[in-house]
């Protein structure tokens, strides 16, 4: 039986941020707004990496709330409430009680309540000769833990943030007993030399590797701004077919997640059931799950 309970109708805004946080925020009002109307049937909205800032590491502190008593998070809440709807709250700059900066994102039911935390755990510290120099880790502190949750009237899911995706041990965390998720979020900011070599790549793999569906919602490509995200936000089958994919403008993706689609991938090519754990060691066992 699939772990999918029933196809679940999602949207992905595809949205550039500037400086201005509360004109963010009304963007993301007006396009939750016009998925709703476009399809009433929806189930779920996603957000892109840093929706309610600029994507800078300068600028992280700047924009940084407390969750859950922040502005965006009851934007969030008030939203997921008003119109009924599940959302993953894309991710935004949080301040812990430690005084420390995440990149953190927030899901939440259709009553506008928390269902789950994760703070980016892979920070993105690269230095690409000739393309990208970017390093997180200048204000921003790492999570410590995977995060699954259920999705209520639905199953489990994963989620994680753009450079996590690189890890295929947190998608393998969600998959596997005894989570059992049927999908794994990441919003996320690919740029425009590490998306064309690897958005499409790391998305199918970890859908194959775990026969599960992975969507990713990035922002689109601003041009006048620090960071030119790469766009392609994208909803990828379990064996690895790319479904619904965004260009690089402001966009909504629809797609529905459905759940022959599991049933058929592990039928056909039974890798759930054919690993070897006296091999190799599982990862899902004893892995650190978020709880919120």
């Amino acid at each position: 039986m699939s772990v999918l309970s029933k196809p679940l109708k999602i949207a992905l805004l595809q949205l550039s941020a500037g400086a201005n946080k509360q004109a963010n925020l009304s963007k993301v009002r007006e396009y939750i707004a016009k998925a709703i109307k476009e399809n009433s049937s929806l189930d779920l909205i996603m957000l892109p990496e840093c929706f309610n800032s600029p994507y800078s590491v300068s600028e992280f502190p700047k924009y940084a709330e407390n969750i859950p008593n922040g502005e965006t998070t009851k934007f969030l809440s008030d939203i997921a409430k008003e119109y009924g709807i599940l959302v993953i709250g894309g991710s935004y700059p949080e301040r812990g009680q430690d005084d420390k900066i995440y990149n953190t994102s927030v899901s939440f039911n259709r009553q506008g309540e928390i269902i789950a935390k994760h703070r980016k755990a892979h920070l993105f510290d690269i230095d690409i000769p000739g393309g990208i120099t970017f390093k997180e880790s200048i204000s921003l502190t790492g999570g410590d833990k995977a995060t699954v949750f259920s999705l209520p009237d639905f199953g489990a899911i994963g989620l994680g943030i753009c450079y996590d995706i690189r890890f295929p041990e947190l998608a393998a965390i969600a998959a596997r007993p005894p989570q059992n998720s049927f999908a794994m979020f990441y919003p996320g900011a690919f740029n425009t030399t590490t998306g064309p070599l690897h958005w499409h790549l790391l998305a199918r793999a970890r859908a194959v590797d775990n026969q599960v569906f992975v969507i990713l919602c990035s922002p689109s490509r601003d041009i006048t701004s620090g960071y030119h995200a790469y766009g392609h936000s994208l909803v990828v089958d379990p064996m690895g077919n790319i479904i619904a994919e965004a260009g690089e403008a402001d966009e909504i993706v629809y797609a529905e997640l459905d759940p022959e689609l599991i049933t058929k991938a592990r039928a056909g090519i039974p890798v759930t059931i054919q690993r070897r754990f006296e091999i190799y060691d599982d990862v899902a066992k004893d892995a650190k799950i978020s709880d919120i």
